[in-house]
């Protein structure tokens, strides 16, 4: 099996830092763009997704900066993190997403958080 490649990609979220963070972090928020029905458990989420259930641990976190979460199916050196900055120039939100995916999924993985933060923008109301 192919070693996984980390990558990041970068969004502008047009939200403050600390709404941004509840849509990354509180289950009502996450089910409303990243899975079809989220718990968390004492930091052992679950999502589900038409009726399949991934779990995932929240390994570490910073309110408002980022939060790391690592599925139990990943590798102990890889994650799925959301990072918050602030433009110090245009102060605008920027989400940076860092993952891993297998060279060859790499663009299907892209295009999945693509849509996936496309749902966020609509739901936290920042299109753009």
């Amino acid at each position: 099996m192919a070693k996984k490649k980390q990558y990041s990609l970068e969004y502008v979220v047009r939200s403050s830092p600390a709404i941004l963070y509840e849509f990354l972090t509180e289950p009502s928020e996450l089910a409303l763009w990243f899975a079809d029905h989220v718990d968390n458990h004492n930091g052992n989420y679950s999502f589900t997704w038409e009726g399949y259930t991934d779990h995932a641990e929240l390994v570490s976190s910073d309110d408002d900066e980022f939060v790391r979460y690592r599925w139990d199916y990943q590798a102990k050196d890889e994650y799925f993190e959301f990072s918050i900055k602030k433009s110090d120039i245009s102060q605008d939100t920027i989400l940076t997403i860092t993952d891993f995916a297998d060279p060859k999924e790499m663009k299907d993985q892209q295009l999945l958080w693509d849509s996936q933060i496309k749902s966020l923008k609509k739901h936290i109301g920042g299109l753009g």
